[in-house]
């Protein structure tokens, strides 16, 4: 059979749709059978990226092979579909890319159900002005405020200009913030045109004009940062344990309380923490510099969770902030590290599904408390 490009097309679209019923529950027994038995003989190989796709290195037949299959699963028997599935694992791992985690060592799973699924965070945030007024920011909402000599717009951003005439006799701060489950909808844009977006249960605080000989702002949780740099006047984040310098750069910053250490991480440019200067690539907790995979911590901007050896419990804190959920331990939890980039658009279930079916670790569902058990 001539392979055409819509053939192509035809059989990753199904491939991908296959994976999404499966992590949704949805599976009949033997689309099932056909996921787990591609998992089960190419998950123990390295994991495959997106862009390893080439699709010239498979042959004709494995190729449309598992979209056969699909099409024709409810007409088979199930001995039929796990030898097609087998002969078709390769092409179905590339084309689904980042959906699973692969381990050496995959462990047979247990489907999670939820009587009441946890959806995921949404777009949101909470600008706080300096009379308390407070202005709850959604993607849908345009809005122009004045504050003292400051003007606010808002309008796919929340972009702050000192245009107005007159002196502010005093400095005025506002804050932006995210609650646990929200994602700030678009960036916050300063007086001096820097970009800050912010994950979730994060916040910002931060003058409405930046008149002195500093630009200071400051932060909890974890934000992302676009400097607009001006050499004479220096713009400076400050955390519980950190005092970040731009020197003309794209960074982030993740400081929240309940992890080990806070870390900035360089995407462009360079900065100062605590007076030690990174270059691009490098991260920095305020005592050490090492050299990290910034995507790892970048992700959550586009919508992505990215695991890359992570314990189970920092990928356990991560999920808690976007899912709003209570966290608890029994047994022997694994210290294996996990591996994955998974979107942070899916429903928990579909998460701990991905979580469970490739580790010694499985999950207890209660409400909106998830125990990890051995």
């Amino acid at each position: 059979m001539l392979i055409t490009e819509r053939n192509m097309e035809d059989a990753n679209q199904k491939a991908v749709e296959l994976l999404d019923r499966y992590l949704q529950g949805v599976c009949t027994p033997e689309e099932c059978a056909i996921v787990e038995a591609v998992y089960k003989q190419y998950a123990h190989q390295k994991p495959f990226k997106e862009d390893d796709l080439d699709f010239t290195r498979i042959g004709e037949d494995s190729f449309l092979k598992i979209s056969a299959a699909i099409d024709a699963q409810q007409r088979k028997p199930i001995r039929l579909l796990l030898r097609i599935a087998a002969a078709a694992s390769v092409l179905f791992f590339v084309s689904i890319g980042g959906y699973f985690i692969w381990h050496k060592n995959p462990v047979d799973s247990t489907m999670i159900t939820a009587k009441n699924d946890i959806p995921p965070g949404h777009n949101q945030a909470t600008l706080t002005l300096a009379n308390g007024q407070r202005i709850l920011l959604t993607k849908s909402l345009y809005s122009n405020l004045i504050q003292g000599t400051t003007a606010i717009k808002i309008n796919n951003g929340v972009t702050y200009s000192t245009d107005l005439k007159g002196n502010a006799a005093t400095t005025i701060y506002n804050t932006l913030s995210t609650a646990i489950g929200e994602q700030s909808p678009y960036p916050l844009i300063l007086p001096d045109g820097s970009k800050v977006w912010l994950n979730a249960q994060s916040s910002i605080t931060f003058p409405t004009a930046f008149n002195g000989k500093e630009r200071i702002v400051k932060i909890a949780g974890e934000a992302m940062f676009e400097v607009f740099h001006n050499a004479k006047q220096p713009f400076k984040v400050q955390t519980q344990t950190q005092t970040i310098e731009d020197i003309g750069t794209v960074f982030n910053v993740n400081a929240y309380a309940d992890e080990p250490v806070t870390k900035t991480t360089l995407i462009e440019g360079k900065v100062k923490v605590n007076n030690m200067l990174l270059e691009p690539g490098q991260q920095a907790d305020g005592s050490h510099i090492k050299t990290v995979n910034t995507k790892r911590f970048t992700a959550w901007k586009s919508g992505d969770f990215y695991f890359e050896d992570d314990n189970i419990q920092t990928v356990m804190r991560q999920l808690s902030r976007w899912y709003n959920i209570e966290i608890k331990y029994e047994g022997n939890i694994t210290k294996e590290g996990f591996n994955a980039q998974i979107s942070r658009s899916k429903n928990i279930s579909a998460i701990l599904h991905i979580l469970e079916n490739t580790k010694g670790v499985h999950f207890k569902v209660e409400g909106r408390r998830i125990t990890v058990i051995e």
